[in-house]
């Protein structure tokens, strides 16, 4: 995310909601919410079933705008999907 200009070095608080739609932004959610929430989550051994952080990176920068700077962004948060699917702890 830094190296594509999408981190804040100095985010705003964003609430802790699991919906993006509460944060100003995306990239902002992912930053300040789901990152630290996935890191914890992985920290305990607490993984959910499912995720689809790699539908709404695609939707976000596939479907409402184009970005192509964004592409291994979604790539990669994809591949956290597929992790998360196969992991038969979850």
């Amino acid at each position: 995310m830094r190296r594509i200009g999408y981190w804040s070095d100095n985010p705003p608080d964003v609430p802790g909601s699991n919906s993006f739609l509460d944060a100003p932004s995306f990239e902002l959610w992912l930053q300040c919410v789901f990152l630290p929430s996935a890191r914890e989550r992985i920290r305990t051994r607490n993984l959910p079933e499912h995720s689809q952080v790699g539908v709404m990176a695609m939707r976000q920068y596939d479907y409402h705008s184009s970005a192509p700077e964004a592409q291994m962004l979604v790539r990669l948060l994809g591949d956290f999907d597929r992790m998360i699917e196969a992991c038969p702890d979850a």
